[in-house]
């Protein structure tokens, strides 16, 4: 695999990631009572808990999205733009 197959897999990567990070926020922003009544059919959760496990893994996604395939993208196009 070269570099522009690689650039192409991460950014490809990077969309698909983002696409499930909006959907996440968007499906726990306006349809927050019903995915709550969802999960506290399985765990005994309260609001605020739900609503703590929710906003950290939306973080915690965010955050491993940036150092798994935002970085090594960005040192990859760096790297290219010190060779031209």
């Amino acid at each position: 695999m070269d570099t522009a197959q690689l650039e192409r897999l991460l950014l490809i990567s990077l969309a698909f990631h983002y696409a499930i990070l909006i959907l996440w926020f968007g499906v726990f922003y306006f349809c927050r009572g019903w995915l709550y009544r969802l999960h506290s059919r399985w765990f005994r959760l309260s609001e605020p808990a739900f609503d703590l496990l929710n906003y950290g893994g939306i973080g915690l996604y965010k955050i491993l999205v940036f150092v798994f395939n935002l970085a090594p993208l960005l040192a990859l196009w760096l790297s290219h733009a010190g060779k031209a």
